[in-house]
């Protein structure tokens, strides 16, 4: 008499990953210009440096330290951005709006039932003053991270798209195996992101719930 086997069972699918989305910060989700501009005048008055605020603010996206070196030498860098950043708060946090569609870009991912992350290059104290100050509650804020670095954000977080403004956040998603997505909101223009490779160009965050109803379809 033949004993009956026990039937295999099949192998239980692994569970897909929740969604998440990473945000860059400035000219992304806020419009830092008003603030930073602020931040600038009052250390160039308190340094003495001769700083150009207006310009300044056309070339956001790197870190601090990459526009320090246009003002200061090599070897004051490290010093200025101390003192830079002690100034901050009391004069950026307040001036700098949510960029149109921010909060909703947000509440569209939770909505999908999905996670967000902030990895931006500005210090992560800096971040999350901003982001508490306009009630804007990502699930995690990463500072201090730019370009293909934020790549190591990114794969920590299991993040399958990344949306920020400027090239290096492209060069950041692409790093990362992640969807880039770019809004034309900062200093790179729509062709220079395509260029620089996004998957996807929008004009503003306003576009973003309606882009990821369709991504998710």
């Amino acid at each position: 008499m033949t004993t009956p086997q026990p039937q295999q069972q099949p192998p239980t699918p692994e569970p897909a990953s929740p969604l998440t989305v990473g945000f860059d910060l400035d000219l992304t989700l806020i419009d830092s210009r008003p603030g930073i501009k602020a931040a600038w005048e009052a250390f160039a008055a308190e340094t003495g440096a001769e700083i150009d605020a207006d310009l300044v603010v056309t070339r956001l996206g790197p870190p601090l330290e990459h526009e320090m070196a246009y003002w200061f030498p090599e070897e004051r860098i490290a010093e200025m951005v101390v003192r830079y950043r002690a100034l901050y708060p009391a004069y950026a946090i307040e001036p700098s709006p949510p960029m149109p569609g921010a909060r909703d870009a947000i509440q569209a991912v939770r909505d999908a039932g999905g996670r967000t992350i902030v990895v931006t290059a500005k210090n992560g104290p800096h971040a999350e003053l901003h982001l508490a100050h306009l009630g804007i509650e990502p699930d995690a804020v990463v500072g201090g991270l730019w370009a293909e670095g934020k790549a190591e954000a990114l794969r920590a977080h299991d993040a399958q798209v990344y949306v920020g403004d400027h090239v290096g956040d492209v060069r950041g998603a692409a790093t990362a195996g992640a969807l880039a997505v770019a809004v034309a909101t900062g200093p790179c223009a729509p062709e220079e992101l395509r260029a620089a490779g996004a998957d996807v160009v929008l004009t503003d965050l306003t576009g973003f719930r309606p882009w990821l109803e369709a991504y998710r379809a």
